[in-house]
């Protein structure tokens, strides 16, 4: 089914893979991926197409309850796992655990938190990547320039604050689906 989503990536919807492409072959068996921006539903399938196409296994964490019957094994299929999110938890921890249970492990994240426009990111990627010691991997949803461009590993400092320049900078100019919440 590869070939079927190449036709529908490359094809169907014109969009092209740029940057660190070969990551896969770098070895880099767990990581934080970031998508940005996570404008509207369209970047699901766009990302899962990705996954099919580079033959990289991604992950993603999705509340318990979408784990259930019917759609659960689906969701597990496409790298998905139940999180328990009920409220007293260290969300962080539990997450950079799920590093250590798994041989591979690349969970993609949004950092805004939401389909919606934000000023700022949510920092628990951040602090799920150095609890699990992963680099994190930036990899952006360009619906203007129809293209994911991917980076490099970049290992998180201890100074947060450069850090994220660093990250947001990756993603200048890039425009989501919803152009508005870009």
């Amino acid at each position: 089914m590869r070939w079927l989503a190449k036709f529908i990536y490359f094809k169907l919807l014109g969009w092209k893979i740029v940057g660190n492409t070969n990551f896969s072959k770098d070895k880099i068996k767990k990581a934080v991926i970031i998508a940005v921006p996570h404008t509207s539903w369209h970047d699901f399938y766009i990302g899962i197409l990705l996954r099919k196409i580079t033959g990289v296994k991604t992950n993603f964490v999705g509340k318990k309850e979408l784990f259930r019957w019917p759609f659960g094994y689906y969701f597990r299929a496409v790298g998905g796992k139940p999180l328990d999110r009920t409220s007293g938890q260290n969300k962080v921890e539990a997450i950079a655990k799920l590093f250590e249970q798994e041989d591979e492990f690349r969970l993609t994240l949004a950092p805004e938190g939401t389909r919606k426009k934000v000023d700022n990111w949510k920092t628990g990627f951040y602090y799920i990547a150095k609890a699990a010691k992963v680099p994190i991997i930036m990899f952006t949803l360009d619906f203007k320039n129809k293209q994911n461009k991917v980076s490099e590993p970049f290992y998180p400092t201890d100074n947060v604050e450069e850090d994220f320049k660093f990250m947001t900078s990756f993603f200048k100019g890039v425009e989501g689906k919803v152009k508005a919440y870009s």
